[in-house]
């Protein structure tokens, strides 16, 4: 049976279970997440207050680190203001619009992290290969150009994803069983053809996840090699210390991403509870611990952080 309304087959609003199977659990589960997003937010807008304060931290390294912190509070704020209101207060209903916007915003910011990685990962490439041309090649203006061309990506791809879902006519069952509105989740609704979606969906997470994975290791294959090449110890434990944080990072980003991605197609024998958990954690973790990661491995951030502090303390 099809939904009606006011000449529209979509809801007027979905409802979200949270975490299927731990609904008892998830009034405690809710205090350790609105602790890692407190952290995530102290932290980003800590990051990016000391990198535009700061001008000899707008650099190319810095300023894609601020991209990212900037990448990791939209993503996290998207998401974790409305699961802490299902799990603390049963606010279970989400109109139908406002779902569409969160399925933007999550999976644009998404790629769009995806994509800071991948340029990270080029600017460690060139720091370490052609140090003597780092600022050349990555001048500010190219580092501005690069930003904007990954969030334009995000949006372009992004984007049809809420269109087509406009088109399609959605059944009576109007219950996401998870956290926070998601492409998929939203497909299983519809009571249509969904073939074409999906095809979609798969051509953007190989287009944008697999470009950007496949210039991330073909970069540190190469750094790797420059690594091994140092004359001095020293030197190549200070750039594997460096590169040991950004892969942390990367593999903080893609390994729930890729397990939620495979999970919503092909894992129909993963537990509901793993896959939502593990979904959240996606949206959480990463957000969390760039920061921590960034911030404790990174000297200029730490000291000018420290120092910030201690000003402030009579």
């Amino acid at each position: 049976m099809l939904t009606s309304g006011n000449n529209s087959s979509h809801p007027p609003f979905f409802i979200l279970l949270g975490i299927p199977g731990l609904e008892k659990a998830q009034f405690w589960i809710a205090f350790p997440f609105c602790a890692m997003y407190a952290m995530a937010l102290v932290g980003n807008i800590t990051i990016l207050h000391v990198i535009r304060t700061d001008h000899t931290l707008h650099e190319p390294m810095y300023l894609f680190l601020a991209m990212l912190a900037f990448s990791d509070l939209v993503l996290s704020s998207s998401t974790l203001p409305k699961m802490l209101g299902i799990f603390w207060f049963d606010s279970c209903e989400i109109e139908y619009h406002a779902c569409l916007t969160q399925v933007f915003f999550i999976h644009t910011f998404s790629s769009v992290e995806s994509g800071i990685l991948m340029a990270m990962a080029l600017d460690r490439y060139v720091a370490i290969c052609f140090p003597l041309h780092h600022s050349t090649i990555l001048s500010t203006s190219a580092v501005t150009k690069l930003g904007i061309a990954v969030m334009v990506r995000g949006v372009l791809w992004v984007s049809p994803f809420c269109f087509m879902v406009t088109w399609k006519p959605f059944c009576s069952n109007r219950i996401i069983p998870q956290s926070y509105c998601e492409h998929m989740a939203i497909l299983k609704l519809v009571c249509a053809d969904t073939r074409a979606n999906r095809i979609y969906g798969l051509v953007v997470a190989f287009s944008v996840g697999g470009f950007d994975i496949i210039i991330i290791a073909v970069s540190y294959i190469m750094i790797l090699q420059t690594v091994l090449r140092l004359p001095s110890g020293d030197a190549r434990l200070k750039a594997f210390g460096t590169c040991a944080s950004h892969i942390c990072v990367i593999l903080a980003l893609y390994i729930p991403a890729l397990f939620t991605f495979l999970s919503h197609r092909f894992g129909h024998h993963v537990p509901r509870a793993v896959h939502v958990m593990l979904a959240n954690i996606y949206l959480l973790v990463p957000p969390m611990l760039n920061p921590i990661i960034y911030g404790v491995k990174t000297k200029q951030i730490r000291d000018r952080v420290v120092n910030t502090f201690c000003q402030k303390v009579p």
